[in-house]
């Protein structure tokens, strides 16, 4: 019975390992594309909203979202779609785009903030880490109940 209770926070604490890689991986890669990457200008083609959530009596997150093209260096038109960027950006602005050679799919069009990267990073990894121990502690917590109610039997 203990092992039932336990596979859900086990694959949840799996589940944010996971969560926390993708995050600093997503990070690296900005961090990355800022610091070596080339720039071109590029054409926002249009912007579309996302919302969450908003049923029962949860709240709704709205996403703003760009997609942008932009020509690399060779000659390749390259469009890609990305999360947050700044809400003053219409269809038919020009940004600055920045990217990596040997992967222009994964362009930004953010401004290079890297105290906000860093502090949006750090966020994250903490709401996952504390997420990470409330299951460490369920884990701890059915565990010993079960071997205090296992050794009260006769």
């Amino acid at each position: 019975m203990e092992l039932l209770i336990d596979i859900v926070p086990v694959v949840m604490t799996g589940f944010l390992a996971f969560a926390a890689y993708r995050l600093i991986q997503r990070a690296r890669r900005i961090s990355r594309t800022w610091t070596h990457g080339l720039t071109a200008e590029g054409r926002c083609l249009r912007s579309y909203t996302t919302t969450s959530g908003g049923g029962g009596d949860t709240s709704v997150h709205t996403t703003l979202h760009h997609v942008y093209e932009f020509r690399t260096r060779e000659g390749r038109t390259v469009r890609f779609d990305e999360e947050n960027g700044r809400s003053t950006v219409v269809e038919g602005d020009h940004v600055t785009v920045r990217y990596l050679p040997e992967c222009p799919e994964l362009a930004t069009a953010l401004a290079p903030s890297r105290g906000r990267l860093a502090f949006g990073t750090g966020f994250g990894l903490a709401v996952i880490g504390l997420a990470g121990a409330v299951c460490v502690a369920f884990i701890a917590v059915t565990h010993t109940m079960f071997t205090a109610a296992d050794s009260m039997m006769p």
